[in-house]
């Protein structure tokens, strides 16, 4: 075989080219266009085969296949079916393609470009909707994974695992093209990337559309993440799609589908009291991969190191009356207590010890045998359990994960953390989803911090309980819920409601109005949120709003099949498909397939086999880059990497105590910056000297660290919460006197003492 063009690392030709890739953002939904051209220049025909990620979530819609001046549009088959008619098509000499979702996680998929003759190019289109996850700053985040690292797969694991052919970022043969456009209602304030950008153009005066770019020279080295932000973000919105005019009226296409965004406020006065109950699990990924670094640059620390300061930030947090224990996992999983303890300064301090040496040396990623044991526990009475899963989410039994966090999750609420680029999104906001929970990434240049005391102020809300959604329509509508029933609420985060809509919608008058009440209990006091909203239905939307509520439902279907597989006949499945195949929306019962069956000739000869390969990070271990495209050694042993001197913060949070004081000693004068006679000589004398080194420690948080507010928040409001049941004389006196000795200007007030 002559070798010419790009080579795999075998020496082999890449029958890929490029892949262009249009965003198109509405609101808070997105339709993705991905262009992937082929061509074979080798002298035999080619079978090509591209596994590849697209976020977990995603609702592919479109499939088509352009060689020369013919365009094939792929049909949706029952998978089986799929695979066989291609099968037959290579077999009689045709040329076909083939789109499948794996079977243990919807985040990769597999692409099969059969029969491209020697000198032929082939073009492929791809299509996909997907609602945009709202982050903790109100940014909406769009994630195009250009990643896809090795998944582990546990021993004695069943069913075929896909096999992936990774290459390191920098030896990717392809280019990647990406352009967004935007446009919403409300103006478009800000696009931020961890890849570089070209800048933002406003398309009109108003901002209200906006286009963007990747910066030519994309190096594969990450994920391309948007966070796109809106003025006035937290509107309710509602969008009523109009049916497909060729559907049959009565079926989920033929009937307009209304998506609903509501955002939940709850009362200040509900909120800002803190739950001084629970019981806090974290369950600590130990892989070799966590050895890796944050951004995978020498001057950020490594995954592990990260985590632990994270766990050093919660351990301090918690509040006194909880409970808590901290697992870790890599091929086996550890505990620090057999199970969970009551929080005090032992407890805290022996968990401490113990996070301190923690480190990315358990091998490969086995999470759902510690998922099993946690669940085994018993929960402890008036402590509601909740889960904190941290992972760089490269396993190869999602599915599996997934199912064990819904079938528990009447007893818990999971809160989950993708770290680094690559992690599995479909894995992340799984276990989120089913775990009444809340889903966070980290990547790029992203503080793991932040994001986590985030999910820990949710976590210490009060569980909103009895939620219910009642429909107010015109006589002659009525309504299917698409969406499971909502069993999560929290503060600012939006909620999503598909339903399709039968009968004569909008049909009486343009001014027709449909209402939707959530009612919903927090903390004993009986809520409730409305949103009125127009029957008239949009027309031309392209149907993302029926894709997206189908998607939504085959999601549910696959998810009750699972849990009563070989105790049914058959009929969800079934269900599936036929959802599947009306709508034209994949799922893992269900195939797309293309033939060519307009070219008369058949290609001659024996098919060569290629594999195209997929970008994988090069975990940096002590300067060594580890290359492997074996799935089971997806997780390389860590090596302990040098970290820089601990940051000043997190020295100072290391002092406080369970109870949320401070101790005058030489180390908390250390952290200060001073000296321990410089700190303890303007203590008024009447002051004890915890009381005067907690005021030290608040003022220095205030005045040097406003900028990390949301890492310490919490710590701080637990050490006022100290300071007041202790009744101290001379606050005033003391406030000044600190604010002098630290060189800063801290209101009383502000300290909240």
């Amino acid at each position: 075989m002559s070798c010419c063009g790009l080579l795999t690392v075998q020496k082999q030709p890449v029958p890929l080219k490029s892949i262009e890739v249009q965003l198109e953002v509405r609101d808070h939904v997105a339709t993705v266009v991905s262009t992937l051209n082929y061509e074979n220049k080798e002298d035999k025909p080619l079978e090509a085969v591209f596994v590849f990620p697209l976020p977990g979530d995603a609702a592919v819609c479109h499939f088509s296949a352009t060689i020369g001046q013919t365009q094939i549009i792929a049909e949706v088959k029952e998978k089986q079916q799929a695979r066989e008619e291609y099968d037959d098509a290579l077999s009689s000499g045709q040329q076909a393609f083939l789109l499948e979702e794996s079977e243990q996680s919807p985040d990769i998929f597999s692409l099969s470009v059969g029969s491209l003759p020697p000198g032929e190019s082939a073009s492929i289109r791809l299509e996909y909707v997907i609602e945009l996850a709202v982050q903790a700053d109100d940014g909406l985040r769009f994630c195009l994974p250009a990643v896809l690292n090795p998944r582990y797969e546990p021993q004695g694991s069943e069913g075929a695992s896909v096999q992936v052919t990774s290459v390191p970022a920098s030896l990717v043969p392809y280019s990647l093209s990406f352009s967004a456009r935007v446009s919403s209602p409300r103006p478009v304030s800000k696009v931020e990337s961890s890849c570089s950008l070209d800048p933002l153009q406003y398309l009109n005066t108003e901002q209200t559309q906006a286009t963007v770019k990747l910066a030519a020279g994309h190096k594969f080295d990450r994920d391309v993440e948007l966070l796109i932000y809106y003025k006035d973000a937290h509107q309710p919105t509602a969008v009523v799609e109009a049916g497909q005019a060729s559907a049959k009226p009565g079926t989920l296409m033929g009937d307009p589908v209304v998506m609903l965004s509501l955002y939940p406020e709850f009362p200040q006065s509900v909120m800002s009291s803190v739950s001084s109950c629970g019981e806090f699990v974290f369950l600590m990924d130990r892989s070799g991969s966590m050895g890796s670094r944050m951004n995978n640059s020498e001057s950020h620390q490594t995954r592990i190191s990260s985590a632990r300061d994270t766990l050093l930030l919660l351990l301090k947090s918690l509040p006194m009356g909880c409970y808590f224990n901290i697992y870790s996992f890599g091929s086996s999983y550890e505990h620090i207590f057999p199970k969970s303890v009551e929080y005090s300064q032992e407890t805290m301090e022996e968990a401490l010890k113990k996070v301190e040496v923690m480190d990315a040396n358990l091998g490969g990623t086995e999470i759902l045998e510690p998922l099993k044991h946690i669940y085994s526990q018993p929960c402890i009475p008036s402590q509601p359990r909740q889960l904190f899963v941290f992972t760089d989410g490269e396993v190869c039994n999602t599915k599996d994960v997934i199912n064990l966090v819904k079938k528990n999750s009447g007893s818990h609420r999971c809160f989950s953390f993708g770290i680094g680029e690559g992690s599995s999104s479909a894995l992340i906001n799984g276990l989120a989803k089913e775990g009444g929970g809340h889903a966070q990434f980290i990547t790029g240049t992203d503080r793991m911090q932040p994001k986590v005391m985030q999910s820990l102020r949710f976590a210490l809300q009060p569980a909103v309980v009895d939620i219910s959604v009642t429909w107010d329509l015109p006589k002659g509508v009525s309504v299917t819920a698409l969406s499971p029933p909502i069993t999560t609420l929290f503060q600012g985060q939006r909620s999503l409601i598909y339903a399709q809509l039968t009968g004569q919608v909008g049909a009486s008058s343009d001014a027709a109005e449909g209402c939707v009440t959530v009612k919903y209990s927090l903390a004993g006091h009986p809520s409730q949120n409305q949103l009125h909203f127009s029957l008239k239905p949009e027309e031309d939307t392209g149907l993302t709003v029926h894709r997206l509520g189908a998607r939504t439902l085959i999601r549910s279907l696959e998810m009750e099949e699972r849990e009563h597989r070989g105790q049914q006949d058959g009929g969800v499945k079934e269900k599936v498909v036929e959802l599947s195949v009306q709508s034209g929306v994949s799922s893992s019962f269900t195939a797309f397939i293309a033939v060519n069956k307009g070219n008369n000739k058949p290609i001659e000869g024996p098919l060569v086999h290629r594999d195209v390969p997929v970008p994988r990070i090069i975990l940096s271990l002590h300067f060594l880059y580890i290359f492997s495209s074996d799935s089971n050694a997806g997780d390389t042993e860590g090596t302990i990497i040098k970290q820089p001197s601990r940051d000043p913060l997190l020295q100072l949070v290391s002092l406080q105590k369970a109870s949320g004081c401070w101790v005058l000693d030489p180390a908390l004068a250390a952290a200060l910056g001073k000296t321990s006679e410089e700190v303890e000589k303007p203590k008024p004398a009447s002051v004890n000297q915890e009381v005067w080194a907690t005021i030290l420690a608040l003022i220095w948080l205030h005045g040097f660290k406003m900028d990390a507010k949301e890492e310490w928040e919490l710590l701080a409001m637990k050490a006022v919460s100290w300071f007041r049941a202790q009744n101290a004389p001379c606050v005033a006196e003391c406030v000044e006197a600190g604010n002098t000795l630290l060189g800063c200007a801290v209101q009383r007030d502000v300290l909240g003492l």
